[in-house]
């Protein structure tokens, strides 16, 4: 693989912002993909052959997927399924994601791959939206072991999932509604998912409720 490393943008796609890497301004192939991930800091995912390299996430990006990876790590204790998060890459036929968490029951992964995750979140952003919404999604639920695949906003309080039972149709919850893992038989109020988290819905919410408990 060329030492060269060239920065170009998706110029067919302007929703999407991700700075994409590749050798000489040619596509990767899988073996060189991985060979360039091994030996180079940061973070990277591997789609038709572009290499994207993940921003750096915000605050409230870290606080939702810690909430989720926290619950779901506690929850699966002692348990054969786990919690994974984002240094865990997740092979989709010859595509490489980095879902925000995920949860992986199989012990027979390759250190820092898994091809079979029964839970995917993916907490959005102006510069993933476009793939987690279009392209990731449509290769996640071809993945013969994904129950549920979550996407979180996070400048307002909305969740959407999707399950493999419910042919994928899309569940939305927001504020004072519950979300049940049924992979997992786990249930997690909307509140617990943002908690901690700073945005203009939250925050008024939090306020009521303090104003509720003050009178």
């Amino acid at each position: 693989m060329s030492a060269i490393i060239k920065k170009v943008l998706l110029e067919d796609q302007p929703m999407l912002t991700d700075v994409i890497y590749t050798p000489a301004g040619k596509a990767m192939t899988e073996a060189e993909f991985l060979a360039f991930s091994a030996q180079t800091d940061g973070k990277y995912e591997y789609i038709n052959g572009l290499v994207f390299a993940m921003a750096t996430p915000s605050t409230n990006h870290n606080r939702i997927s810690g909430n989720f990876y926290g619950k779901f790590w506690t929850h699966l204790q002692g348990k054969p399924c786990e919690a994974m998060m984002a240094d865990m890459m997740a092979k989709v036929a010859e595509d490489y994601f980095c879902p925000d968490v995920l949860v992986v029951c199989d012990h027979n992964r390759k250190a820092g791959i898994t091809d079979s995750p029964i839970i995917v979140v993916e907490v959005l952003s102006p510069s993933t939206r476009y793939l987690d919404e279009t392209e990731k999604l449509l290769k996640y639920i071809n993945l013969p072991t994904l129950q549920e695949y979550v996407m979180v906003e996070q400048d307002v309080v909305s969740i959407k999932l999707l399950r493999k039972r419910n042919d994928w149709r899309i569940e939305l919850y927001s504020i004072g509604t519950s979300v049940t893992f049924e992979s997992i038989g786990l249930t997690l109020t909307v509140e617990e998912i943002y908690d901690r988290v700073d945005n203009d819905e939250i925050s008024e919410h939090r306020l009521k409720q303090q104003r509720n408990t003050d009178t």
